[in-house]
C-alpha cells in the first residue's frame, strides 16, 4: 500500500472489531482511524479511541452517550449516539470499513458505506442475508468494493483469485460442527447456553456461537455465499471438518480444488481484507500440519440440524424469506440465552415463523425493515402461544 488508508470500524468492541483493532496496532504507520463504533459499551470504546484517535466515536445506544462524552472530554474526538450517527460516520469516507455490527442492525451503516463507494469488509453476515438483492444492487451501482471477512467466504476469495467463476464447478463450505457435533437429539435438548457459546476452536461472540451450535451460522454462510459467488445454489455445499484448518474450497471445471488453508484465528481473513489486494504480516499462530496429523470430514445430519435445511429452503425461495428467518433466529437466540426456551426449541420457533408470515418480498431498505420488525413479533407471539420448555 501507498500512504495510509482510512478506516472505520463499526463493532469496535466486538470480537472481529478487537481482531481488527489488533492488527492496526501491529502496523500503526499504515492506517489511520476515522470513526470507532460500539452498541452500548462507552468505557470500552473510550477506551480504544484514546488508543487509536479516530475522528469520531458513536455509541447506538443514546442512553450510554453521556458516559462516552465524559469518557473522552478533554480530547479532540467528537462523539455521538444512535442510529442517525452511525450512518453519518458511515458516510465520512473512509477508504475501508469494518461492518461488524451483528445483526439487523448494521444493516443500514453497512448499506450507507456501500452507497459511499469505498471498500467494505462485511463480517456481518445477517446484512448480507436479509437484504442480499438490495445490497447487490447497490454495490454494482455504488461501485464499491466489498470485501467478504468470514473466514469462509474469505477462503472462496482467495481460492478465485486467478480463477473465473464461470469455471467453478463446485464451492464448498467447511463447517466446524460446533460443540454439538457428537450430540444426541436427547442430550441436544438439555444443553445451556455456557455450553452453546464454548466454541471449541473459535473466539467469538455469545449469538455468533449459539448460531455455530445450531449449525444456523452456516446455513446463513450458505445464504450469504449465494450472494457473494453467483455460481448457483445446486454449486454451493456444505461439509463438516472439525479441525477448522481447510476454511472453504472451490473445485473448477477441470476437477481441480483449491482449498484455503490457517490457523483457526479471525485476524487471518480480516488481514487479507485489511491489506487487498496486498497481503499483511501478522502475528497469528503459524499451521502446524505435522502436529495437527489428521484432517476430518463428514456430511452435515440435517436431522439433528435442521437450521442447514432451512436455510437453504429459504435461499431458494429468496423474496423475503431470508430476512424472516434471520429475524426469527435472532429473537430465538436471544430467548434461549436469556433461559426463557431449549436448545432445540431455536430451530423450532425459526421454522414455525417462516411457515405461518409470507409477506411480499421486499423491494426496498424501509420495506426489507418492516419485515425485519414483522419477522420479530411473530416469532415473540409464538413463543407466547405455544408450549416452550426452557
Amino acid at each position: 500500500m501507498t500512504g495510509q488508508r482510512s478506516l472505520s470500524i463499526f463493532g469496535a468492541t466486538g470480537s472481529i472489531g478487537l481482531s481488527t483493532l489488533d492488527l492496526v496496532r501491529q502496523h500503526r504507520d499504515q492506517y489511520r482511524l476515522v470513526a470507532l463504533t460500539a452498541n452500548g459499551n462507552a468505557a470500552e470504546l473510550a477506551k480504544l479511541a484514546r488508543e487509536f484517535k479516530p475522528d469520531v466515536a458513536v455509541v447506538a445506544d443514546e442512553g450510554a452517550y453521556g458516559d462516552l462524552r465524559d469518557a473522552l472530554d478533554g480530547t479532540d474526538i467528537r462523539t455521538a449516539a444512535g442510529a442517525d450517527a452511525l450512518v453519518e460516520a458511515a458516510q465520512m469516507g473512509a477508504d475501508w470499513t469494518m461492518a461488524a455490527i451483528v445483526g439487523c442492525a448494521g444493516l443500514p451503516s453497512t448499506m450507507a458505506a456501500i452507497d459511499a463507494g469505498k471498500t467494505v469488509a462485511l463480517a456481518n453476515k445477517e446484512a448480507l442475508v436479509s437484504a442480499g438483492d438490495l445490497m447487490m444492487a447497490a454495490v454494482e451501482r455504488s461501485g464499491a468494493t466489498l470485501l467478504p471477512v468470514d473466514s469462509e467466504h474469505n477462503a472462496i476469495f482467495q481460492c478465485l483469485a486467478g480463477g473465473r467463476i464461470d469455471q467453478v464447478r463446485k464451492i464448498t463450505l467447511t463447517a466446524s460442527g460446533g460443540p454439538f457435533r457428537t450430540f444426541s437429539l436427547e442430550q441436544m435438548s438439555g444443553v445451556t447456553p455456557a455450553q452453546a457459546v464454548a466454541h471449541p476452536n473459535w473466539d467469538m461472540g455469545a449469538k455468533i456461537s449459539v448460531d455455530s451450535a445450531t449449525m444456523m451460522n452456516k446455513g446463513l454462510e450458505l445464504i450469504e455465499a449465494h450472494h457473494l459467488f453467483p455460481v448457483g445454489l445446486d454449486k454451493l455445499d456444505i461439509v463438516v471438518h472439525p479441525q477448522s484448518v481447510i476454511h472453504s474450497m472451490v473445485e473448477y471445471v477441470d476437477r481441480s480444488t483449491l482449498a484455503q488453508l490457517g490457523s483457526p484465528d479471525m485476524r487471518i481473513p480480516i488481514a487479507s481484507t485489511l491489506a487487498w489486494p496486498e497481503r499483511l504480516e501478522t502475528n497469528s499462530e503459524p499451521l502446524d500440519l505435522a502436529r495437527i496429523s489428521k484432517l476430518e470430514f463428514e456430511a452435515p445430519d440435517m436431522v439433528r440440524f435442521p437450521a442447514l435445511r432451512m436455510a437453504r429452503a429459504a435461499a431458494e425461495q429468496g423474496g423475503a424469506a431470508p430476512a424472516i428467518l434471520n429475524a426469527a433466529n435472532e429473537i430465538a437466540v436471544a430467548a434461549f440465552l436469556a433461559g426463557r426456551i431449549g436448545f432445540l426449541d431455536i430451530a423450532r420457533l425459526v421454522e414455525e415463523t417462516l411457515t405461518g408470515y409470507a409477506p411480499n418480498a421486499p423491494h426496498t431498505l424501509d420495506h426489507l425493515f418492516s419485515i425485519d420488525a414483522a419477522a420479530r413479533e411473530y416469532a415473540k407471539g409464538l413463543m407466547e402461544k405455544l408450549s416452550y420448555a426452557a
